[in-house]
Order: structure tokens, then sequence, then C-alpha cells
């Protein structure tokens, strides 16, 4: 079987599968094994798929998969995100569309501390959206603002997928955690640039001034929450711990906060805590596992080899191979998750960047960047169907709202995708890559 008629079974069979509403991770495999099984035999498919699963998990890398997760849950439940809130709106309040901007703020910090933009788009927006419409902003107005910052968090670190598709790509896991500070910074910038048009045109209100007094009480109470950062950052770098161990000292830390600083998590909460992370790392081991084979089953076939060939077919351009790229990736987006895109899509694109001279920092964040959007259009962004539920608007009053914020978005994609420097500037700085 050629390798076009074997892309075609693996491709065809994948779809079919998600179409009857196959669990994505079991799609995976199926497919996998169906094409390993027309080429090989059934029986040594099932061997290969089986021990590729196992030898996907088996990675130090990934302990720090499950510590960021429950660092995240932990998070959640603990009250830091109005501490955060608080910080944000002092800040950025006195800019027009305060609340707006503090929102974006606060998405940007609860997203990065907690790695999750759902939880950001729930913690964040479930508060300031209400207080938005009572100061007289368009309730399509704040849900989209919300919408669109909220992923922010997915691409400044700590956050899994930047963990993760390291593993995969083979490169440097702290140089890829760097690497995202820049371009996430640049997402945030680019809503805050839309919110402020919008709110000077419609001359939504700003916060008063505030008294000293109470900025260095919102400043006080937000310390403990933001020394996160510094901890995981600033162990990393200085070699105290490597990047796997800083997700454990992330876990510790964010319990000692929630536990004995907040007191907003009691001791007979933790099994419920562990269970939902227990739930949700399952969840992610398992896609992981099942894209192992699936890569395997690419590599095997030759897949991404031809895939780049029919690319290369059509422009020798780099700038051009990098656009159609980007608009594959952010039609794949509209349809599936973060996590298995970056799985499923890194072995195929991944060899094709490289050798127009793209580094696998750069594709990674690229990549990234390119999946969050996804997070935020239909018709299966969960960040947009979340928002849109805790904003009490329909996804076609927000979507016309968010088509600026996008816009904006795909500018900044742009730029990450064409400038190196906006991905690899700091960790060359600090001698990681």
């Amino acid at each position: 079987m050629g390798t076009f008629q074997v892309g075609l079974l693996l491709i065809g069979t994948f779809a079919l599968l998600l179409a009857l509403s196959v669990p994505v991770s079991v799609s995976i495999i199926i497919s996998s094994v169906v094409t390993m099984a027309s080429t090989l035999s059934l029986d040594l498919g099932t061997f290969v798929a089986s021990q590729r699963m196992v030898g996907g998990v088996d990675s130090f890398s990934l302990l720090a998969v499950p510590f960021y997760i429950l660092c995240g849950v932990l998070m959640n439940t603990g009250g830091i995100a109005q501490k955060l809130i608080d910080f944000a709106k002092i800040l950025v309040g006195r800019i027009p569309g305060g609340l707006a901007h503090t929102n974006i703020l606060g998405n940007t910090l609860f997203g990065s501390l907690s790695g999750s933009s759902v939880a950001a788009s729930v913690a964040i927006g479930g508060v300031l959206i209400p207080m938005e419409e009572k100061e007289g902003y368009d309730k399509k107005f704040a849900a989209a603002v919300n919408i669109a910052s909220a992923p922010t968090g997915l691409i400044i670190p700590p956050s899994g997928i930047l963990i993760i598709y390291p593993v995969l790509a083979g490169c440097s896991v702290v140089g890829m955690i760097m690497s995202g500070y820049i371009p996430g910074l640049m997402w945030a910038l680019a809503c805050m640039a839309v919110a402020y048009v919008i709110a000077k045109k419609n001359h939504y209100p700003t916060a008063g001034k505030v008294p000293a007094s109470v900025f260095f009480k919102y400043f006080v109470d937000a310390i403990p929450s933001l020394l996160l950062i510094v901890i995981i950052v600033g162990g990393v770098m200085s070699g105290i711990f490597t990047a796997t161990e800083s997700a454990a000292v992330a876990v510790a830390y964010t319990l000692f906060l929630s536990v004995v600083v907040y007191r907003s998590i009691k001791i007979k909460d933790l099994p419920k805590i562990l269970l939902d992370a227990c739930e949700t790392t399952a969840v992610i081991m398992f896609l992981i596992a099942g894209s192992n084979v699936m890569s395997f089953v690419m590599s095997f076939t030759g897949l991404p080899s031809a895939i780049g060939n029919a690319l290369i077919s059509v422009s020798s351009n780099k700038y051009v191979i990098l656009l159609i790229i980007n608009l594959v990736l952010l039609v794949v987006g509209c349809f599936m998750d973060i996590t298995p895109a970056v799985l499923i899509f890194t072995p195929i694109f991944l060899p094709i960047a490289t050798s127009f001279g793209m580094t696998e920092i750069q594709f990674g964040v690229m990549l990234i960047f390119n999946m969050c959007l996804g997070n935020i259009t239909p018709p299966v962004g969960s960040v947009l169907f979340v928002g849109c539920g805790i904003g009490h608007v329909s996804i076609e009053q927000v979507t016309s709202k968010l088509i600026p914020y996008f816009v904006a978005l795909v500018a900044a994609l742009l730029a990450v995708t064409y400038i190196p420097a906006l991905s690899l500037g700091l960790p060359s700085l600090m001698g990681l890559i």
C-alpha cells in the first residue's frame, strides 16, 4: 500500500470515528492499529501499539503534567482568583475600559498560574462580567473580552502543554518554558489594544483613583500568589530544581497558600480535589500514549515526508509554506482541543518547519499559539462555549464582537511565525538554547 493510500486510511478512519462520537484518544489508537494492520498484521500492529503507548508516557519530564494539573485544581478552589483580580484592578483600572483590562490582566495572571484557559475564563470572568454589566458595559463586549484573553495562560508558563510539546519534539523543556513569556504577553497586549479602542469609542467608565493604603493592601495580598511564578522560574533557572521538580514545588506551595495562608481549602476538601486532578491527568496521559502510536505510524509510513513534499510542490518559499501551515492549524484548532492537536500535528509539520530553518522551540510556540486561537473559535472552542455560558450570551451574539480580537491575535501569530527573536530571544539571553 502506497503512502497516499496509507495516509488516507489513517485520516479517514480517524475522521469517521470522531464523526461517530468516539473519544479522541480511542479514535487515535483504533485508526493507528487499523493502519498498521493494513501494512503489517493485526497481531503485530496491536503489539507495536501497546509497546508505543507504554513508551509514550515513560518520561521523567511528563511527571510534571499531573503536578501542574493538581496545582491548577488547587488554585481554582483556593480563592486565589479574587486576590489576582484585586491586584489587576489597581494596576489597569484607570485605563479607559478599566474593568475590561482588569479581566485581561486577571486572565493572564490566573491562567499562567493555573495553566487552564477554561478555569481562567470561569474564575475571572465569573467575577468581572457581572461587575462590567453593573458599570454600564455591553454584556457581549464583556463576554468577548473574557473569551479572547482566557487562553493567554496556556502560552505563559507554567503550562502543561509547554511540558508535553518538548517531550514530543526532543527540544529543551526549560527553553520551551521560557519561550512562552513574550508571545503570551503579546496576546494579552493585543487584547488590551482592541479593548482600549472599543472602550474609548463607547465611553466605558474607568476606575477612580486608588488610595495608597488600598493599593498597598491589594499588592501585599497578591504577593503570595505572584511568588509562585518567581519560585518556579527562579528555581529552574538557578538550577535548584528541574522543570519537573518545579511542578511538585508548585503544588506544595499552592497547597500551603490555600490551606494555611488564605484558609480557603479545608483538609476534608482534598480527596475531591485529588480525584478531579487524577481524572484530568488520566485523560491527558491516555491521549499522549495514543498519540505516540499515531506518531509511529506516520513515521513508519513516511506520511510527514509525503505531506512535506506536497507542500514544497505548491511553493518553495519559506514564508508561503509557513503561512499555509498556519492556515491549516487555524482550521484544525476550530475542531480539535489543544492537547490532541499538538500531539497529532507536531510529527507532521515539525520536520517541514525545521527544513525551512525554524527551530523546534519557535515552531512549538507557533503551534501552541494557533491552537489557543482554536479555543476561542466555533464550532468546538472550549473557552468560547464556557465564556458564553459565564456571560449569559449566545455564540452568535459574541462571535461578531470577537472578530477584532481575532484579527489582532492573528497579526501577533504572524509576528511570532516570522520573527524568531520573539520566541527565542529570552531563552537565548539566558543561555538555554
